[in-house]
């Protein structure tokens, strides 16, 4: 595979016809970290995670409000409510993928939202599954580690997800008076505190402790969501509050250090600490060489990613640089195999597509098996060869190729498109094949599921 072939489609998300292939493919990533630009016109279009909440919000105390016998029905409108503005995002998210000229920041911003991954089975996670990419993600594609950290933690997609909104300090006066009032008074939930430790800062198996997160559970308390309007405490354009009358009081100690007691500052300095922990860098580095390397990626290149991590304080442009830099991210050692969504992404791009409907780019991703925010479990999708290359997910795909080849038409000849889209990178045998395939949606399908094209 040549380096052009590596910079389009390792790196980016698919060459399109009108590609020119970059000259200097590593210029032309790093050149994208200037000109990313974080909500794009897809993106512009949709509801901000403000008025995402005060819609929520007012829905469920209309809800109670209402006479029980209206209640069903107004659950179902709002559940459609929710459906539509999910399948908005959907479009939008494949509309942006498809149109962007800096697809190495669009692959990046798809790689953090599955790093910090929300599963979309909650209404109200469903509602807001877009508004978490576009304010909680996207904005810190090429910032900080830990400003798209605590982002991510202070979003209510994560808070409703994760059950953070339940969390209530035993020993505080919420907790206290609960305990007084129920058979089964309000408690401390651990899922927010494990998944941040686990999933999303320290990774498994490095050392912290189930007190470690018990503990920083207690910090979390109180970190939750804003009601309906000022009566609540909501401020505009910031649907996270911290509430004190259910925070846990006391000071805390987590992976070795006293935290003092301080409200909503006490979970702010573990977060500002976990962000800034070795084994963190080496956690993230992992991800990053595996997505773009090698599903066992060379250890050398893991420890030269995580220390760029830790010697630049978590600015990620300095950790895509290092990478882009590395030698080891150009060797043509067969590549990556695709999941569904870079798959069906690199096959429109291919044939020259900028946008698709949410209902169709939902309906797609559902057939392939990989719902867009919906993994079904906090630690993402899989990225491995393993999680995709099963034999009835290839019939699947190899049944979609046929079905987009045929939608392409006439438009399209695959001897042609082929050495545009894989510059340097067809074998022999994909070439015969295209070029003898009994008709030009056919030669396409041949293209979209040549081996070549599985892999990037």
């Amino acid at each position: 595979m040549s380096k052009e072939s590596i910079a389009l489609n390792r790196f980016g998300l698919g060459a399109r016809p009108d590609d020119t292939p970059p000259g200097d493919p590593q210029r032309w990533l790093l050149s994208q970290l200037e000109a990313y630009d974080a909500l794009p016109p897809p993106w512009q279009k949709l509801p901000r995670t403000d008025v995402l909440q005060h819609e929520w919000a007012v829905q469920q105390r209309t809800l109670r409000a209402a006479p029980e016998a209206e209640r069903q029905a107004m659950r179902d409108a709002f559940g459609r409510q929710a459906r539509e503005t999910y399948q908005a995002a959907v479009g939008a998210r494949a509309a942006s993928a498809l149109q962007s000229g800096t697809p190495f920041m669009e692959r990046m911003a798809h790689f953090w939202a599955n790093h910090f991954a929300i599963s979309a089975e909650k209404q109200q996670v469903l509602l807001m599954a877009g508004a978490f990419e576009t304010d909680a993600i996207r904005p810190h594609v090429t910032g900080r580690f830990e400003d798209m950290l605590l982002a991510v933690v202070r979003h209510p997609a994560m808070l409703y997800y994760l059950d953070q909104t339940n969390s209530v300090g035993p020993a505080s006066q919420v907790g206290q008076r609960s305990a007084k009032r129920r058979a089964k008074p309000q408690g401390l939930n651990e899922n927010l505190a494990r998944e941040i430790l686990e999933l999303h800062t320290l990774g498994v198996r490095s050392g912290y402790t189930q007190e470690d997160v018990t503990e920083f559970a207690r910090a979390l308390t109180g970190w939750t969501v804003a009601g309906e309007g000022a009566a609540d405490g909501m401020e505009p354009g910031n649907p996270f509050r911290f509430r004190p009358g259910t925070h846990e009081p006391g000071k805390r100690v987590v992976l070795g250090r006293s935290y003092a007691e301080g409200g909503e500052e006490q979970a702010r300095a573990i977060l500002r600490d976990v962000a800034a922990a070795p084994a963190t860098a080496q956690h993230i580095a992992m991800k990053l060489a595996r997505h773009f390397v090698a599903d066992d990626p060379p250890p050398a290149l893991v420890a030269r990613l995580a220390d760029s991590f830790q010697k630049s304080g978590g600015e990620l442009p300095s950790v895509y640089r290092t990478l882009v830099l590395s030698p080891e991210a150009w060797l043509d050692g067969g590549g990556k195999f695709k999941s569904p969504w870079d798959w069906s992404i690199s096959s429109m791009r291919a044939f020259g597509r900028r946008e698709m409907p949410g209902n169709q780019a939902n309906n797609l991703m559902n057939q392939l098996g990989q719902p867009v925010w919906k993994p079904g479990s906090p630690a993402g999708y899989g990225d491995t060869a393993g999680a995709w290359a099963a034999p009835d997910a290839l019939v699947r795909r190899v049944e979609t190729a046929q079905r987009l080849a045929a939608q392409a038409g006439g438009n399209r000849d695959a001897r042609q498109l082929a050495p545009q889209v894989l510059p340097g990178a067809l074998g022999d045998m994909t070439k015969r094949a295209i070029a003898n395939a009994e008709s030009p949606a056919t030669a396409l399908a041949l293209l979209l599921a040549c081996p070549e094209f599985l892999r990037r």
